[in-house]
């Protein structure tokens, strides 16, 4: 019975998108695109990087020219953007990085979430009445969880790395951004000012990031000589700098004076975690991506499993019958996500149920092709049993491939900066459930859940195909899933499928779009029953995808970028 309902829904899909006409295309650029908007891809034959700094990319290109491999262009790019993106990341922050070398059997993932201070409790975030302190979770010290970034970062350096160039070589880029200074983008200045209210709240950050209290203005020249000192001790002394001796205890210091409960014991105990990554396919495929505490990995798996069942055909870019299919298989996710997820070290998630296909095609027996979903509950995936963030791609001609996602949460995390360091603090404690009794509630080393989904495709012949990730929140792995698909079902380049308008929703709620969707598509989906917020034609709320594709016919690696951001990619 279930096959035959799911085979008179896919019927009916398809022979909506057959009547709604061919939007396969991306539209063509209009005014008031991004800058730069047909110079954000790369293409080359040796390598290729894709991160949201033009600057960054281009460092990481540096390194693989010198002889470096991808992990070494991956790790130099990472400690460069978190100099040159700081609103988003860096050494107070931490991540997910995913490796697939051809000398290695298996892909693997570098854990470098932040975790939890030995003294968090369930109940840290709550006053005397039992309610939740206004922001405290979210600004200021006790937002704050201890950070991965630097342990993370040289963990893939001295594991993965070709050791043809010393630590210190690796860095020095980003000591010299610092140093030297770079150029503030109509974006950054934009960020600034609408974090200015929390910015100016911490003088070490105010003194860093505006001019006197006013953001910086666009072409503006951005030093942090403070950070430049730090990398240089950590570049010298490697992690036990940062992680020992006298920086942990401005780290401690900082974070205590703002109300935080970070110890040195804290930093001291920090551990990188290697896992598994989470393996699944997509119409021959093979998708690698992320394990708990992400949640994102399991969550794209069964998004692209339940539209799996439908002829890519019916996924035809832009229609209202495929975005209310993607809306749908969205609100579904989100449900599970919200029931099931969690640090795996701490709770048992049906991580087999979750990723099933068996599992998707009973949720797919859901999809209503001729109403709005409004809203969704858990499934039981138990019976199929047998965790404002940057993202960066790297690949080589080899066949090497890294993707790394990596973040201090909020624009400016916490926004306390560790006075005389330049390190902004993270506020992750934010993702976890501030009250008690959640599967994601607070415990000591606990990893808060993640979205961020750094992900690696394998072609059906087992060859490397696509490195992709994106920032974004709760949007992260709904991006990742749309764009997979627009490469696979609707023959996008990677830069068409990134730069292509996107959609969202959660469990319940409002469906978030943009407005460079055709106006019919919006109406269609608003006359389905959903209750429709069109936003800007390029929106930051919809992440900022950075990519690597590996075009074996051609023999060439094709770089893109996400236009939501200032992200270019660079090629060799």
């Amino acid at each position: 019975m279930v096959k035959n309902f799911i085979a008179g829904i896919s019927a009916l899909l398809l022979s909506f998108a057959a009547g709604c006409g061919s939007t396969s295309q991306v539209p063509a650029p209009q005014p008031g695109d991004p800058v730069g908007l047909h110079e954000r891809g790369a293409t080359g034959r040796n390598g290729v990087v894709a991160t949201a700094k033009p600057e960054a990319s281009q460092v990481g290109i540096d390194i693989l020219r010198r002889g470096g491999n991808a992990v070494d262009a991956a790790v130099a790019a990472g400690f460069a953007i978190g100099v040159l993106e700081p609103n988003t990341s860096g050494l107070g922050g931490g991540g997910f990085m995913v490796i697939k070398l051809v000398s290695m059997d298996e892909p693997i993932i570098i854990d470098f979430r932040e975790m939890a201070p030995a003294a968090a409790t369930p109940n840290m975030f709550l006053g005397a009445d039992g309610k939740v302190i206004p922001n405290s979770h979210v600004v200021g010290g006790l937002a704050s969880g201890t950070p991965g970034d630097v342990a993370g970062l040289l963990y893939a350096l001295e594991h993965y790395g070709s050791g043809k160039l010393t630590r210190q070589q690796i860095m020095q880029p980003a000591v010299d951004y610092a140093e030297n200074g770079y150029v503030v983008t109509e974006n950054f200045s934009g960020i600034i000012m609408g974090e200015l209210e929390k910015i100016n709240s911490f003088p070490a950050t105010a003194a860093i990031y505006t001019d006197d209290g006013l953001p910086w203005e666009a072409g503006s020249i951005l030093k942090n000589p403070d950070l430049a000192n730090t990398l240089r001790l950590i570049s010298a002394g490697g992690a036990d700098a940062f992680y020992h001796g006298p920086l942990a205890e401005k780290i401690a210091q900082a974070v205590q004076d703002a109300g935080g409960i970070i110890t040195v014991e804290d930093l001291a105990n920090y551990e990188v975690k290697v896992r598994a990554p989470i393996t699944g396919t997509y119409r021959g495929y093979t998708i690698i991506t992320m394990p708990p505490p992400s949640s994102g990995g399991a969550a794209l798996l069964q998004i692209l499993n339940m539209l799996e069942n439908m002829d890519s055909s019916a996924l035809e870019y832009g229609t209202t019958q495929s975005v209310h299919a993607w809306l749908q298989a969205f609100r579904l996710s989100f449900a599970d996500r919200s029931q099931f997820m969690g640090d795996s070290d701490f709770v048992q998630v049906p991580l087999a149920g979750l990723t099933s296909k068996d599992y998707a095609r009973t949720r797919f027996a859901r999809f209503n092709p001729n109403t709005a979903m409004l809203s969704a509950t858990a499934g039981d995936p138990s019976r199929y049993e047998s965790g404002s963030t940057t993202s960066f791609s790297v690949m080589d001609r080899a066949g090497n491939m890294v993707t790394v996602t990596k973040t201090i949460n909020y624009f400016f995390g916490s926004g306390v900066t560790v006075p005389g360091t330049g390190i902004i603090m993270n506020n992750e404690m934010d993702d976890f459930v501030v009250t008690p009794g959640h599967i994601q509630s607070v415990e000591p080393f606990k990893r808060p859940m993640s979205s961020m989904t750094p992900t690696i495709v394998l072609d059906p012949q087992g060859r490397p195909f696509m490195t992709l990730g994106s920032p974004g929140a709760t949007r992260i792995f709904p991006t990742v899933a749309q764009v997979i698909s627009h490469v696979i079902d609707n023959d996008m380049s990677i830069q068409q499928a990134i730069s292509a308008a996107r959609w969202f929703t959660m469990g319940s709620g409002q469906v978030h779009v943009e407005t460079r969707l055709p106006e019919s598509t919006i109406e269609g989906l608003r006359n389905l029953g959903y209750d429709m917020n069109a936003r800007g034609n390029w929106d930051l709320f919809f992440g900022g995808v950075h990519a690597a594709h590996f075009d074996h016919n051609a023999k060439r690696l094709h770089g893109g970028a996400d236009p939501r951001r200032d992200g270019f990619a660079r090629a060799f």
